[in-house]
């Protein structure tokens, strides 16, 4: 699982993401908002480990701004706040639990544990956009009812679309996520698979599915 950590602490942030990675997650940390944003923007995240006095501003500003762009995946917010309103305030921005600093970090792993244990409980097996229709379990694809074969990278890459919709996914994370490596920026590979993907599932000019955005990444239409 991939972690975000946000935590402007230098030594706290090196303890959660040393913790974290012993239980073999994939950890990146931020220690800004300005940080945080751009890493959302470049790669996809299970959770996010949120501390609240970040240096260029509050992260519950931070927090209500990706809640209303769509991102849905756990947040653990840490703060020096532990007022019983504090934390009230942070579970209506969107938080889905809130831990006080200091703390002990068996809690901190404990509770990302059960965040990510209930969110992989929770995930849709069947993804829709207009006409077309993925089951996950059955890995079936169908356009106005009629099957589409894909192959298992075109599947993986529509269901990463279906899972971002409204989102622009950045060349590199789509490297990231559907080969798991790191993508020379000069092949063309990425725009052949989504060419293959436009036209099995019937995409036109006027209905395009999928939008290239230049010099940017690409959207689901």
């Amino acid at each position: 699982m991939k972690v975000l950590v946000v935590e402007d602490e230098r030594k706290v942030g090196q303890f959660i993401e040393r913790a974290l990675t012993e239980q073999s997650h994939t950890v990146r940390l931020v220690g800004t908002c300005a940080a945080a944003r751009d890493a959302l923007a470049e790669s996809a995240y299970d959770a996010v480990v949120l501390d609240l006095g970040l240096p260029d501003g509050d992260g519950l500003d931070l927090l209500r701004e990706w809640r209303a762009a769509g991102f849905n995946e756990p947040v653990l917010v840490l703060s020096a706040r532990d007022a019983v309103h504090d934390r009230i305030r942070g579970l209506n921005l969107g938080a889905d639990d809130y831990l006080a600093k200091p703390f002990s970090l068996e809690e901190l792993l404990a509770r990302v544990r059960a965040l990510l244990r209930r969110q992989a409980g929770t995930k849709a097996t069947t993804l829709a956009h207009g006409d077309v229709r993925v089951d996950l379990l059955a890995r079936t694809v169908a356009v106005a009812g009629r099957p589409v074969e894909l192959t298992n990278r075109e599947f993986a890459l529509l269901e990463l679309f279906l899972q971002n919709q409204g989102r622009v996914l950045t060349r590199t994370l789509i490297a990231e996520r559907i080969w798991e490596a790191s993508y020379d920026m000069e092949t063309n590979l990425i725009d052949v698979y989504v060419r293959r993907l436009r036209q099995k599932l019937g995409a036109t000019e006027e209905k395009p599915l999928i939008r290239t955005l230049r010099g940017t990444g690409y959207q689901l239409a």
